[in-house]
């Protein structure tokens, strides 16, 4: 089911003595409407179901906070998650649209989906971006934009409001794929991004690390 992975993730981090979690994750099931803009489109009500549950099940030993790119879809999923946290008797804060988890790094929407329809689907997308292959003008270096946003979930960790915390970080699927293919390399058994998939931004012993939800962590930073 969509956010068991993420779930299974959290666990793990939290078994292992993780105090501080940030996490880079794609917002929950949602609706397909072509005759809308498409970061118009809401989410489903599968996916606020997921939300809620996704909330009810993480650890009820860390404090939620949301933070969310701009697009309804993406607020809803962190503050149902935030509610489904609540309701379940665990602490939970607030959820605050940042521009930084929104697709920043479309320069041209209209050249990004051209070139998405040129492509064998996302993952052929995603690797004619970081190889430096589409319209200068259409997409900021994928480099570049991972680095960006890897600074803005890690930030997260600086400023705790509690002394075990989780920070729920919803983006879209284009941004967990390109930060995942840039910070932790071409791992074969990844696969596609879904709906609440996510990756997970922690420090230990000083150092930062990250890790999907497959594959090995790696240290990304200090």
């Amino acid at each position: 089911m969509f956010g068991d992975a993420t779930i299974e993730t959290v666990r793990e981090l939290v078994a292992g003595g993780a105090d501080h979690i940030a996490l880079l994750m794609r917002h929950s099931a949602r609706e397909f409407n072509k005759n809308v803009h498409d970061l118009v489109n809401p989410l489903t009500e599968e996916g606020r179901d997921l939300s809620r549950r996704l909330g009810e099940a993480l650890p009820k030993s860390h404090t939620l906070r949301g933070y969310a790119s701009p697009p309804e879809r993406c607020i809803e999923t962190a503050q149902l998650a935030l509610l489904g946290h609540a309701s379940k008797g665990g602490e939970a804060t607030r959820v605050r649209p940042v521009e930084g988890l929104g697709v920043f790094y479309v320069l041209d929407q209209m050249k990004m989906f051209r070139a998405l329809e040129e492509s064998d689907g996302m993952d052929g997308f995603i690797d004619r971006w970081v190889r430096g292959k589409l319209p200068r003008d259409a997409m900021m270096p994928a480099d570049q934009a991972a680095r960006l946003v890897l600074d803005i979930v890690a930030t997260k960790l600086d400023h705790p409001v509690a002394e075990r915390q989780i920070d729920l970080c919803v983006t879209h699927d284009l941004t967990v794929h390109m930060v995942r293919d840039r910070l932790l390399g071409a791992w074969p058994d990844y696969g596609p991004v879904e709906f609440l998939d996510a990756l997970a931004v922690y420090r230990r012993e000083g150092r930062l690390f990250m890790r999907g939800q497959v594959g090995p962590e790696r240290e990304v930073g200090a």
